[in-house]
């Protein structure tokens, strides 16, 4: 009941929802960076959403199963293969004993998520799984995945009849709701702050029609942008105060920062604006040398947006729930 690491891949690490309620007492949420596709993956592998999955970034893991399971891959195209054999993505995957699961080329996006069925083998820490690297907390011994590894995993499948589970899951027809689409937008929407208005009005004018590009010096962290220079209309000192995913930070030198998964739970530098829920997952997917523009919508919008993204993750639920029946049928 095991997966065991032939190649770590560049960054592969367990993540799920985070590690909610405790930035009080300085822990960091942590979690995985793209909601959307973790949440599909889960979905799809006939799991709830708060499972964690493995977390693969640009260069992909090469990993052997010991035991059937039943798979999902979902976000970045890393060019996977099964046993030499390209891997369709965004649905159900039944694996034998002793199959391989390898990456090769990027196509597209940043990171790709695999979800297993039932779940991995993980201790919670703090009532989550994820893998906080800077601290060495939860996920897998509280780092990313070496060479040699022996994850296990909860639900193996029963051997018998392996093909017709598989041609069962294969006949599900999966439609993606538009909310779940992986949409590819050049701008990010955004949503002002109560200090923005601290912010000259060319800064403000650059952050809603300038484009930025991401930095090499970006990570789990943050996202340090390199464009036009942002400043305040006056110097001004403030106390340290929460921050959130897709916070826009701006430091001293004026290139703005935005705030992602890996974040620390507080900041004192000023906050320009906040990325909208619905675009993180867009961000999560950039990297290195991408280019992002910013669109300033309503508070009012973004709640729209979350409400409606919502709706579609309980829909396509219903949606696959012939998925976990074919599976727990299978194993009975």
């Amino acid at each position: 009941m095991s997966m065991i690491v032939i190649k770590p891949g560049m960054l592969s690490s367990f993540q799920d929802l985070g590690r909610v309620g405790y930035q009080q007492l300085g822990v960091p949420v942590t979690g995985v960076m793209d909601q959307r596709a973790h949440q599909l993956a889960n979905l799809l592998a006939g799991n709830e959403t708060d499972l964690a999955t493995l977390e693969i970034t640009l260069t992909g893991p090469t990993l052997e199963f010991t035991q059937p399971c039943c798979i999902a891959l979902t976000g970045a195209d890393l060019g996977p293969t099964l046993n030499g054999q390209a891997l369709a993505m965004n649905r159900p995957i039944v694996i034998r004993a002793h199959d391989i699961l390898s990456f090769g080329a990027r196509r597209s996006g940043t990171r790709a998520y695999l979800a297993i069925h039932g779940g991995y083998t993980l201790t919670p820490v703090l009532g989550s799984s994820s893998t906080h690297m800077r601290s060495g907390m939860g996920g897998w011994q509280g780092r990313a995945l070496k060479r040699g590894d022996r994850v296990e995993f909860n639900h193996p499948l029963a051997d018998e009849n392996l093909e017709g589970l598989a041609l069962e899951l294969w006949s599900i027809k999966i439609y993606l709701p538009a909310a779940l689409a992986q949409n590819v937008r050049s701008h990010a929407r955004i949503i002002k702050s109560q200090q923005f208005e601290d912010f000259t009005p060319e800064s403000q004018h650059a952050l809603a029609s300038e484009i930025f590009r991401i930095s090499p010096d970006s990570e789990r962290m943050g996202y340090r942008l390199q464009g036009p220079e942002l400043r305040l209309s006056k110097p001004r000192q403030m106390l340290s105060e929460a921050v959130t995913f897709g916070t826009i930070q701006v430091p001293a030198g004026g290139q703005p920062i935005i705030l992602m998964a890996d974040r620390q739970t507080t900041g004192g530098y000023p906050k320009i604006a906040y990325v909208a829920g619905v675009d993180l997952p867009m961000l999560a997917q950039m990297g290195p040398g991408d280019s992002v523009g910013f669109e300033v919508i309503a508070l009012e919008h973004a709640q729209t947006l979350d409400v409606q993204r919502n709706k579609a993750f309980a829909a396509l639920r219903q949606t696959l729930a012939p998925v976990r029946s074919h599976i727990l049928k299978h194993n009975d």
